[in-house]
């Protein structure tokens, strides 16, 4: 007996040594792959996150690093939110004790190792808000104990793997903001254990899976901004411990049914906006007691709100923007009611409904935590109540584009914590409150277009936060105010056009350094002069003073505004010569029309483009371009007494020394010119059709200003037709423009063995001396009938809009790609466009694009780098275009038309201009396209025209966001961080093979 004992105690003594030493070999297992691990990290700080993962203490000790305490293997490692980088070794598999990995907001990248598999103890794995990419590693259904998968917001691509289906104690699968595509795995509703499914932000399809109404433990749901399509399936109402129900940026359908709210009693969040829900919002909304937001905006939601929302005390957020609630009914606002007795609430958007009647005294009663309200683009009318005043928390409050009539109430004066505050598009009248200057954090301020009368109130100069004034289309009379011109924190628009102000401007107005955009258009009654202050306006771009009585001369002091790009001072009583330091300005629209002017017209700067400047009805004028038809100007006759006897020897002194310098003039011109013949001998003339003078001035009828179809910098473009060859765009070069010949020789040379279907086909290139003995520079091209891309993307006010529909703008975008794919990487040498634009992209009968005006081009040889073509380059293309290095000095390249590209593409989805009025104050085409990727409504900043034309299988969202994608991928501020134009060609097609199926 007593041996056996003793046999068992051996047994137990060898049992424990060789626990004891497996736990020292498995500690340095641990110990090594911490090392390994530590070795794949990038620590910004230089080792200031990691500097204890050394061998001066046990790795129990390390930052980060915790162990268990009876055999001291690493049990969790949280490294979260330390500024790491670098990749996850796969020696993390070797971590075999491991129950939490937190590697959580840092900047790690690469494949997530297939090893993590190993981790047959792991509960939690964190690894959110980093740079993966990759799959998600089916291994990881190795990990039995796995509870929680965070793994949101990364760039991981595939679908949720099958193998997750086995993860019996699985809790919570995020994966939101990734690339994951397919469908919503069915086999998620198998896991009976989930109690959170966040998905939100991927490239699923299909439709939601039936049997996710299986998932009894389910409290947040969150399927949004994904590419679902179909109805809510019905068994999702049986989820009902759900908190969190999110569906928004989907493409869903259907209506609600009408036990709806009866079906989530601990609802708390409820998200549907952006799909394309109909029919009306069931009154059993009410009965979600325990909601805190809920949203529904943008759907089709139709019909008279009668929802009792008194039980929803704890609401905040109620959102009903874009939809088409409404009846008509005379109670139709009765709905507000209910919402008094929602004590918490402090957002209630309803813009873009169908909304009538009239707003009830009642609103004042809103909750005091109120500080988001707006009705703005119903029909409501009547007055606006002033109970408003009540709501002293409001930061904003709009109700634009309604039928309201009636003052303004005194009582907004009781808001002073508004920031934005609007009323335009009414039917307001009466005076401006004086309280309107109580209001001392408001920076938006919009009363335009109402009724408005009397003066604008001196009070405004308390406003000291106020930064864009929108007080157009009033009848406002009186002087303006000194005090409005001393609110220096103007800085995006001060608007009083079309008003009946009167008097002269205030010398103050110079105190509006900031300010970009200034009209006082259209008053009639504004006289004196334009003060010499305004010079000190120097943030300004845009300055609208026309349709007034303003008289005397431009101030000279206004040289200094060099940031001026639109100066409109047509249609006052101005007078005297037009100064020349306009030609300097960056002007890219100057309109003088209806003035008093005289003397000569300047010829270069914005002078030199017939359709930047405007100077009709200016009848002392003359010289100028040609296109402009105004005289010339004549010699003055010399004074009698210049010719006395005591000037004679000066004379003729002069006179011979004009006649040397006549006959250098000369000598050099001819050697010129023979310079010039001879570098168009470079262009061989079997290259093109011989042309003569005689014939194209034939073809336009004398170069007649009925066959003017365009004019540039460079030039003018006549349309003519030519015998063997048909209809034809003439260019002809304005040679007093120092630029033109140098464009003309880059034109033609890029042109004459460059041939691609979207390149503009040139005929010839003519060089020669027409019938005055002039020198004549001209290039001859097929006529496309389309005209440019500019008139497709932005018609005159006089015409029609033109049906130019997404797929037909996807196919352009396509062709000028392909154009410069070509230019880029099939020519050699390589061409690089340097002034991409839509007035330089052509269409022809079909709408096939063509790339044109190659006169800023260069050549870029691999051994000799960039072409010049004169000493003194300057900075390549077109305001807003061009790419920002190129305003630093750097040479041209094929990024610098990727990024034109790139602005193109946005402009042509966006409908607007890179130089439009809105963008100001930081915001740019590229931010403001962007919204569209950040979960902003499509419908803001799309081109209507676009949304009103949508393709037939329902993609259109889909193709824009990601053809907005290519767009800012082309765009990039850093050169080496864009895209190259095959890579976009590939793109965009793929884009139209979704379209077109």
């Amino acid at each position: 007996m007593m041996s056996f004992w003793l046999v068992l105690q051996q047994l137990a003594l060898i049992i424990i040594l060789i626990s004891t030493t497996d736990a020292l070999n498995n500690n340095e297992t641990d110990h090594v792959s911490l090392l390994a691990m530590k070795s794949k990290i990038l620590d910004p700080f230089g080792g200031g996150a990691l500097s204890s993962w050394n061998e001066s203490s046990h790795f129990c000790n390390w930052e980060g690093v915790f162990c268990g305490k009876r055999h001291k293997r690493v049990t969790f490692i949280n490294l979260r939110s330390l500024g790491l980088s670098g990749t996850l070794s796969p020696h993390v598999g070797n971590l075999t004790f491991l129950r939490t990995l937190c590697l959580a907001n840092n900047t790690f990248y690469g494949e997530i190792p297939n090893e993590i598999g190993g981790l047959y103890r792991l509960e939690v794995l964190a690894l959110q808000r980093n740079n993966f990419q990759g799959r998600i590693p089916a291994s990881l259904s190795r990990c039995s104990n796995l509870m929680f998968v965070r793994i949101g917001y990364n760039n991981l691509v595939g679908t949720i793997p099958e193998e997750f289906s086995s993860l019996s104690m699985l809790k919570e699968i995020n994966v939101h903001e990734n690339n994951l595509t397919g469908g919503i795995p069915k086999f998620l509703g198998n896991i009976t254990s989930l109690e959170s499914l966040i998905v939100s932000n991927n490239l699923f399809g299909g439709t939601i899976p039936n049997n996710l109404g299986q998932l009894k433990n389910l409290a947040l749901l969150y399927l949004d901004q994904n590419q679902i399509s179909g109805m809510i399936p019905s068994s999702l109402y049986n989820l009902s411990n759900l908190n969190v129900l999110s569906l928004a940026f989907n493409h869903l359908h259907g209506s609600l049914p009408p036990y709806f709210g009866n079906m989530f009693p601990h609802l708390q969040l409820l998200q549907l906006p952006v799909n394309n829900f109909t029919g009306q919002l069931p009154n059993s909304i009410g009965n979600l007691t325990k909601a805190t937001m809920l949203t529904f905006n943008r759907n089709e939601f139709s019909g008279k709100l009668t929802i009792d929302f008194s039980k929803l005390v704890n609401l905040r957020i109620l959102n009903f923007n874009f939809n088409n609630l409404g009846s008509g009914d005379f109670d139709e606002m009765h709905f507000l009611k209910s919402l008094t007795n929602c004590s918490s609430l402090e957002t209630l958007n309803a813009v873009r409904n169908q909304f009538r009647g009239v707003l009830p005294d009642f609103v004042g009663n809103l909750s005091s935590n109120m500080n988001f309200f707006t009705l703005d683009s119903n029909q409501l009318q009547g007055r606006i109540p002033p109970t408003i005043g009540n709501l002293v928390n409001l930061s904003l409050f709009s109700l634009n584009d309604n039928k309201f009539t009636g003052p303004i109430p005194s009582t907004i004066g009781k808001l002073q914590k508004l920031q934005r505050f609007s009323l335009g598009r009414n039917q307001l009248s009466g005076t401006i409150p004086d309280s309107i200057g109580n209001l001392s954090l408001v920076n938006e301020l919009y009363f335009n277009n109402n009724n408005l009368e009397g003066t604008i109130p001196s009070s405004f100069g308390n406003c000291q936060k106020l930064a864009s004034l929108r007080l157009e289309q009033n009848n406002l009379s009186g002087n303006i105010p000194k005090e409005l011109f001393q609110v220096s924190t103007l800085s995006i628009l001060l608007n009083l056009s079309h008003n009946h102000l009167s008097g002269p401007l205030p010398s103050e107005i110079g105190e509006l350094k900031s300010l970009v955009a200034l009209d006082i258009s259209n008053n009639n009654d504004l006289s004196d002069e334009i003060p010499g202050s305004i010079s000190s306006c120097t943030s300004l771009q845009f300055l609208f003073l026309q349709g007034n009585m303003l008289r005397g001369s431009i101030p000279m002091s206004m040289e200094f505004m060099r940031g001026l790009q639109i100066l409109d001072l047509s249609s006052n009583n101005l007078s005297g010569q037009i100064p020349t330091f306009l030609e300097k300005l960056s002007l890219i629209n100057l309109n003088l029309s209806f003035n008093d002017f005289n003397g000569e017209l300047p010829l270069h700067g914005v002078f030199a483009n017939s359709t930047s400047v405007s100077v009709y009805g200016n009848d002392k004028l003359c010289g100028g371009i040609p296109f402009l038809q105004l005289p010339r100007c004549s010699i003055k006759k010399l004074n009698r007494n210049f010719f006395s006897s005591k000037r004679i020897y000066a004379i003729v002194g002069a006179s011979i020394l004009g006649i040397l310098i006549l006959i250098s003039s000369l000598v050099f011109y001819l050697r010129k010119r023979k310079r010039v013949s001879t570098t168009l001998e470079l262009l061989p003339k079997e290259s093109f059709v011989q042309i003569s003078y005689g014939e194209l001035l034939n073809a336009t009828d004398g170069f007649s200003s009925s066959n003017l179809i365009g004019a540039g910098g460079f030039g003018f473009v006549y349309r003519g037709v030519l015998d063997h060859i048909g209809d034809v765009a003439i260019k002809v070069l304005n040679l007093v423009n120092p630029g033109a010949t140098r464009s003309f020789i880059a034109e033609c040379k890029a042109l004459k063995n460059i041939r691609h279907r979207n390149l503009v086909k040139i005929v010839t290139c003519c060089s020669s001396i027409d019938f005055q003995g002039n020198e004549f520079k001209a290039l001859v091209y097929k006529l496309m009938m389309n005209g440019n891309l500019e008139k497709w993307l932005h018609p005159c006010q006089e015409t029609s809009r033109l049906e130019f529909n997404l797929l037909q703008r996807l196919r352009v975008a396509i062709d000028v790609a392909s154009a410069l794919d070509y230019l880029h990487y099939q020519c050699k040498p390589t061409v690089i466009h340097c002034d991409l634009k839509p007035s330089n992209i052509l269409l022809d009968q079909q709408m096939v694009a063509h790339v044109g005006d190659f006169g800023l081009s260069r050549f870029f040889h691999p051994e000799m780098g960039i072409s010049h073509h004169s000493s003194s380059m300057g900075v390549m293309g077109t305001v807003g275009y061009a790419a920002p290095e190129y305003g630093l000095g750097s040479e041209m390249s094929m990024k610098g038309d990727v990024y034109s590209f790139g602005v193109l593409l946005l402009e042509m989805l966006t409908g607007k201009r890179p130089t439009d009025l809105m963008f100001v104050d930081g915001l740019n085409i590229r931010i403001f396209a962007s919204q569209v990727l950040a979960g902003n409504a499509i419908e803001i900043v799309m081109d209507p025209t676009i949304l009103k034309n949508d393709i037939v299988n329902g993609q259109r969202d889909n193709c824009l966001i990601a053809m907005v994608k290519i767009g800012l991928a082309c765009s990039e501020e850093l050169p080496q961080n864009r895209i190259c134009m095959t890579d976009v060609v590939r793109e965009l097609q793929q884009i139209e093979n979704v379209m077109c199926k």
